[in-house]
């Protein structure tokens, strides 16, 4: 099923990405693989969520790293081309298309946690932490867009936050 999704996350990036400026938005594409990098490092032996494939593709899509790895290399970046491609200028349009990928994230999660089984949650996680981390990833991915240095400072904080409140084994 992991396959289908990012099948669609990547007609979506074909069609509606802004692939003609793809340099423009590699350095955050990057700092999105870094965070979800930090996470899989961090969490290796204490996931907070882990991935799973239960339909199709078990064989090519064993376990939460390939899993990973196949979202990381297409949906994400399928995600930023669009996302930041289409960034709107007016301020109300801004909100709504922030809610709009906030909402879209949650939603697939949902989706993925109730109906298909492709992730589960552990040590705390919940859908509502899921949502506001969406609420907290794609405003930082436009900040990052425009105030890298910035975005990276302000991230430090945010992943110590979780760390702490998660008690998350790092040492």
């Amino acid at each position: 099923m992991h396959l289908i999704f990012n099948s669609l996350f990547f007609i979506a990036g074909i069609k509606w990405g802004d692939w003609r400026n793809w340099r423009k938005y590699h350095s955050t594409i990057l700092f999105l693989w870094f965070g979800d990098l930090l996470y899989n490092f961090l969490c290796y032996d204490y996931k907070m969520w882990e991935y799973k494939e239960s339909i199709f593709g078990l064989n090519l899509l064993p376990n939460h790293t390939i899993i990973t790895l196949l979202i990381m290399f297409v949906a994400y970046p399928s995600s930023v081309l669009i996302y930041l491609g289409k960034f709107p200028k007016d301020k109300i349009k801004i909100v709504f298309w922030v809610l709009f990928w906030v909402a879209l994230f949650s939603i697939i999660e949902y989706i993925n946690l109730q109906y298909l089984n492709l992730i589960t949650h552990h040590n705390g996680w919940t859908i509502g932490w899921s949502v506001l981390f969406n609420a907290i990833i794609f405003p930082m991915l436009i900040l990052h867009y425009r105030y890298p240095i910035v975005a990276l400072l302000i991230s430090i904080p945010i992943v110590f936050f979780f760390v702490i409140y998660f008690n998350v084994p790092i040492f």
